[in-house]
């Protein structure tokens, strides 16, 4: 990922706040003629590993999942907020529109999670992470609902070897400039524009 020194985010404490508050992200791998992705939650396990573990599953009709064996390290893309940045908002001029955001790439080799207990757990984690404590329980549901569940998706983890994370915060920006654009933010306060305010006001 192209990264100017001072995005660079290489905390992994920060870095791991992103990859649990934004689970669903983009898992990127090398097919037999194209990269592949697919869209799919993921539930970060910081216990295990230096970086910790990431655990997501996807259906078994879906090919991503047979090159894992054969592929090298796959790629996790998750995405923080974003905003798109108005030059208007600038005291210095003359500028050009941007954007500012937060990802953090997680790269690693996936590999199958194998055998119902273990697959029962990974989904249960899953359940537990976005439900809470007090949610849907997936362990609730009928036995044949559940093995029926369990037959048609592929579950997996991937130990994450190296993290990559980008936070594009207008740190190219004259000081000047700032108290525009989180003004700009707030006014317009749509997506994710009252968090990036939040995040440059700090």
């Amino acid at each position: 990922m192209y990264s100017p020194k001072v995005h660079v985010e290489e905390r992994l404490d920060v870095l791991q706040d992103v990859m649990r508050m934004h689970g669903w992200a983009i898992l990127v791998g090398s097919g037999e003629a194209a990269p592949q992705a697919t869209h799919l939650p993921f539930v970060l396990d910081e216990t295990r590993g230096p970086n910790g573990t990431l655990v997501s599953h996807m259906a078994k009709a879906n090919p991503h999942w047979q090159n894992f064996e054969n592929s090298g390290e796959a790629l996790v893309i998750f995405w923080g907020p974003h905003a798109y940045i108005s030059p208007g908002w600038y005291e210095n001029q003359p500028s050009v529109p941007t954007w500012n955001y937060v990802t953090v790439h997680a790269y690693g080799k996936p590999r199958l999670i194998e055998g119902e207990e273990a697959m029962m757990a990974a989904q249960k984690s899953l359940v537990e992470t976005y439900e809470g404590a007090e949610g849907w329980k997936l362990e609730s549901q009928p036995e044949k609902f559940i093995k029926g569940m369990l037959s048609g998706i592929i579950c997996f983890e991937i130990p994450i070897t190296r993290l990559e994370g980008k936070f594009k915060m207008s740190q190219n920006r004259p000081a000047s400039d700032l108290p525009g654009i989180v003004e700009g933010l707030r006014n317009r306060a749509e997506g994710d524009d009252l968090e990036i305010a939040e995040m440059l006001d700090d």
